[in-house]
C-alpha cells in the first residue's frame, strides 16, 4: 500500500478514534513516527470541527429549547465539577474518545479555547503514549517470531 495512502487512511481513522489509528497505522507497516504524526493531526482535526461546530449547535439548542448542557445531578456533570476543563481534556480522550469528548466539554459549557487547549494536550499525550507502546509491542512480537 502507498505510503501517502496508508498515511490518509490513519488520519482519516483518527478523525474519529484515534485508540483505533494506532494499531491500524502499525499494521499497515507503517513507521511509528508517522503513525504518531498521522493520528495526532486527524484526531486533532477532529476536536477542532466538533468544538467549532458544537459550539454553534449548542446555541442553536438553547436558543431552541431552552435548556443545554447536561443534567445537574449526572454523573458526567459531577466529574466535570471535580476536575474541570484540565481534567476532563486530560482525561476525557482516554475514556471517551477525542471527538466525543470535545462535544461533551462543548455541552457542558467549556469555554471554547481552554478547552481546545486541554484536550490538544490530551490528545498529544495518548497518542504519543498508545505510539510507543503500539512500537514496542509491535517489535517485541516480531523478536519471538
Amino acid at each position: 500500500m502507498d505510503a501517502l495512502l496508508q498515511f490518509l487512511s490513519v488520519f482519516g481513522i483518527s478523525l474519529l478514534e484515534l485508540w483505533a489509528a494506532v494499531p491500524a497505522g502499525i499494521a499497515m507497516g507503517l513507521p511509528a513516527p508517522l503513525v504518531w504524526v498521522a493520528t495526532l493531526c486527524g484526531a486533532l482535526t477532529g476536536v477542532w470541527l466538533v468544538v467549532f461546530a458544537g459550539e454553534r449547535l449548542r446555541a442553536w439548542l438553547v436558543n431552541r429549547f431552552g435548556h443545554g448542557g447536561v443534567s445537574e445531578e449526572g454523573r458526567l456533570r459531577h466529574i466535570w465539577e471535580r476536575y474541570g476543563v484540565p481534567g476532563w481534556g486530560l482525561l476525557a480522550p482516554f475514556a471517551l474518545g477525542a471527538p466525543l469528548a470535545a462535544a461533551l466539554g462543548v455541552a457542558l459549557g467549556a469555554p471554547r479555547g481552554r478547552l481546545l487547549l486541554w484536550l490538544s494536550i490530551g490528545v498529544t499525550l495518548w497518542t504519543s503514549a498508545l505510539t510507543v507502546i503500539a512500537a514496542l509491542g509491535e517489535e517485541a512480537v516480531l523478536r519471538l517470531f
